[in-house]
């Protein structure tokens, strides 16, 4: 199973900046520990012309060449900097990338992503460009077929609803973006998703699950995709600081493994995103998100085993 990383690009955060950087090299060290048959490859640089796809020239230009307002920069929550463009451009083609291994494999990662608050034209919540738009768009433009848009779902788990994702779909009907989230968390101002699930705090594993279960169900009667992108949020876990829910480790990998399942009793090619995830202990954020690669790479060897 490959994965794409832009961990190499850290951006240069003030001390005590809530944003965990570590997380991502932590990450790649556990996998290497645990799931070394996970090929990992350094992310490509996502170009203008991708990111124009679900962004306005004038945002890619004024995050490339540092003309953003000051106000935008503070809606995002970094400081401006190079490093925070190339990351940004990296992270978005790791999920192109991924997105091509997994027509290719079946399942493939980005070790990062998940960038679901950013809108066509402005970032938000740690969010400069939002790499599932991107690449949903530009997976339309690889795989039609006879005049046929490819059809495209993001599951979007992460604890925080995807109101970039949902603003930039709205009219969109080959895309079904589906935001299963905290009720009373950030964005306070949500969008409007084909399938928004709104969950109130304290949330545990049964309540959830069964929350999502119901999800796929209506998913399943609306939609037909070819195209998985799923956002992993660790951020569901009960001892995140940002999330407000409680879910369990085991809940956690308890909801990869249906999503997962879901999409492979259906034969669809999925790519996978870490999405948020902000644990006061970095290491539990991390376990969680191993946790999912091992579900993933499970499928992934299904998917293997069926093409011989």
């Amino acid at each position: 199973m490959r994965a794409f990383y832009s961990g190499h690009f850290v951006l240069p955060l003030p001390p005590g900046h809530r944003f965990p950087m570590s997380r991502y090299a932590l990450l790649r060290d556990r996998l290497l520990e645990h799931l070394p048959a996970v090929e990992m490859d350094q992310a490509p640089r996502a170009s203008d012309g991708e990111l124009a796809l679900a962004h306005t020239p004038q945002w890619i230009a004024a995050i490339s060449d540092g003309s953003v307002s000051p106000q935008s920069m503070r809606e995002i929550g970094f400081p401006w900097s190079e490093a925070m463009v190339e990351r940004s451009r990296r992270s978005t083609g790791a999920t192109i990338a991924a997105c091509r291994a997994a027509f290719a494999g079946g399942v493939a990662a980005n070790m990062a992503g998940g960038t679901h608050h950013a809108h066509a034209d402005k970032g938000g919540g740690f969010c400069v460009f939002n790499d599932a738009a991107v690449a949903a768009r530009l997976m339309q433009a690889e795989h039609g077929r006879s005049g046929r848009r490819l059809k495209v779902v993001v599951i979007d788990l992460d604890v925080h609803q995807g109101n970039g994702t949902a603003s930039i779909f709205r009219d969109d009907p080959s895309v079904f973006t589906l935001s299963l989230h905290g009720q009373k968390n950030f964005p306070f101002r949500k969008e409007v998703s084909d399938l928004d699930v709104e969950l109130p705090d304290g949330c545990g594993d049964a309540d959830y699950l069964t929350a999502l279960e119901h999800a796929l169900d209506e998913l399943d009667r609306r939609f037909s995709p070819g195209l998985v992108i799923y956002l992993a949020g660790a951020d569901p876990f009960e001892r995140d600081r940002l999330g407000r829910l409680k879910l369990s480790f085991d809940g956690l990998e308890a909801r990869d493994r249906r999503v997962f399942d879901w999409t492979w009793q259906r034969r669809i090619p999925t790519a996978f995103a870490m999405a948020g995830g902000y644990a006061s202990d970095i290491a539990e954020t991390v376990q969680v998100q191993l946790g999912t690669f091992r579900v993933a790479f499970e499928h992934w060897r299904r998917w293997q085993n069926a093409a011989r």
